[in-house]
């Protein structure tokens, strides 16, 4: 391809060719003259061919005019009989698996402009093919999503390649959310997508590996910014515990971004609570609110969120510490034991053991179930609409709901509650076998139990069918 100076001249010649190439088919040899310039040695051609491969292929892809189905090898189809078009159709998509080949190899650039519209290229294509998919559905309505795209993450393997990656995401991420006030939920999902297949290391590397060869070592290379949108808080906040937080050289920066999640309540609130518990511990995060927000998270909808088991779990671990006030423990003991009379069955027999472990770690807080030398309480002093646990007055209270429980319909429930009858075991009952458990389960284990006797129906034998007159009011039936 005959070039003009400069990159303007480059900018004019490839686009003469793109405007070729989608104006005629028997103008198609022109791509190789566009693929050829992604391979240049200079920075600014390169830049404008990953541009105009951009629009080339984008333009294909919605025109459908490149093969479909398992691509079969060129050579194959170029001797065979089959027609023209199918054969432009796969040697164009032999093309398009070029492009995409490079422009991975071109996220390894040392140039960041170059990394960054090789990205961009990458993910607009991965876009476009979710619209446009090249391959077959197997079923009717089923979801393609382009995973051959994503045959690059060879190359985030190497150090310098995942940092610049990363940081090449974060600045699409900006300006794609700066220019456009609604982005594509596509878009998002693509990015989510992108930033989970950088595999990061789980203890602290030694940065040496490099794409790139240079003699000079960053100790700093981390990612140190992360930006999603509301959309993504479940799926980024299910991994920032222990995929994002080891990674980044500041952790303290996700601090705003958890506490906002924190702040929307629900699930969100739930999944925010691990990061934030990490930072307190392992960072010296000051965050007073925590145990408040945990708290205010205890409503009668914990027991039917998806993220149940996952929420017990974590609260189990946030109040493990024997360093933490009495009154603090005991007003998560009286609102779980609160929340407990109207839970379901599969909830209580975790509930219960939860509250008695939460009385184990803590002796200060048994007077809730023994105070000998407290006077007689008329009323329970303890406010469930108070926000503030130190408010709550639970420690003033009693865990009468538990002595109500023991009245529970359900026979295991009942026995669960009846365990502070007696002294605490020192040994903690582990609830993790009962995180998960489920109504049905419940329901399957009783019909698998066998009863040792007939149950009785009758007290006294009806003496016919009606008896006579005055003996049949006399007569006294109970199911039992």
């Amino acid at each position: 391809m005959e070039r003009e100076p400069g990159a303007a001249g480059v900018r004019r010649a490839l686009g003469r060719r793109l405007e070729a190439v989608l104006a005629s088919r028997s103008e198609a040899n022109a791509v190789f003259d566009i693929l050829a310039v992604l391979q240049s040695e200079d920075q600014e051609e390169i830049q404008e061919a990953v541009r105009t491969c951009s629009r080339l292929f984008g333009a294909l892809l919605e025109r459908g005019e490149l093969f479909v189905g398992q691509l079969p090898s060129e050579e194959m189809v170029m001797t065979g009989s089959r027609g023209a078009a199918r054969k432009y159709k796969v040697w164009m998509r032999h093309r398009y698996h070029s492009c995409g080949n490079r422009l991975g190899e071109l996220l390894g650039h040392p140039s960041f402009q170059v990394k960054e519209l090789a990205l961009s290229a990458l993910m607009k294509f991965v876009q476009l093919e979710g619209a446009h998919p090249l391959e077959k559905p197997k079923w009717e309505g089923n979801y393609l999503f382009p995973r051959e795209l994503f045959k690059f993450r060879e190359y985030l393997d190497y150090d310098d390649t995942r940092y610049h990656s990363m940081q090449a995401a974060v600045e699409v991420v900006a300006r794609v959310t700066g220019q456009h006030p609604e982005v594509p939920p596509a878009f998002w999902n693509n990015t989510f997508t992108l930033l989970s297949a950088v595999s990061l290391p789980r203890q602290e590397p030694t940065v040496s590996s490099f794409y790139v060869k240079r003699t000079e070592l960053w100790d700093t290379w981390k990612v140190a910014h992360l930006k999603l949108p509301l959309s993504l808080y479940k799926k980024v906040l299910l991994i920032t515990h222990d995929a994002i937080l080891p990674q980044l050289a500041q952790p303290t920066l996700m601090i705003d971004f958890l506490t906002r999640a924190c702040d929307l309540g629900g699930a969100l609130s739930l999944l925010a609570l691990n990061g934030l518990f990490i930072l307190i511990h392992k960072h010296n995060l000051e965050y007073p609110d925590f145990y408040r927000k945990l708290y205010g998270l205890l409503d009668p909808s914990v027991f039917h969120v998806k993220y149940r088991a996952r929420f017990f779990h974590l609260a189990d671990l946030f109040l493990s510490s024997s360093h933490l006030p009495a009154y603090l423990v005991a007003a998560f003991a009286k609102r779980l034991a609160r929340l407990a009379l109207t839970a379901p069955p599969e909830a209580l027999l975790m509930v219960l053991p939860f509250i008695c472990n939460l009385l184990r770690r803590h002796p200060a807080c048994r007077v809730l179930v023994h105070r000998p030398h407290g006077p007689e309480l008329d009323a329970d002093p303890y406010d469930p609409g108070e926000k503030d646990p130190a408010q709550s007055r639970a420690l003033e209270s009693s865990l009468w709901e538990l002595q109500a429980l023991q009245r529970h319909y359900h026979p295991e429930v009942s026995k669960a509650a009846s365990v502070i009858n007696q002294a605490l075991s020192v040994p903690e009952v582990s609830i993790a076998p009962l995180l998960e458990l489920t109504a049905y389960e419940i329901f399957e284990r009783d019909l698998k139990k066998k009863g040792s006797e007939p149950v009785p129906l009758e007290f006294i034998p009806a003496q016919g069918l009606l008896g006579r007159p005055g003996e049949l009011c006399a007569q006294h039936f109970t199911l039992s």
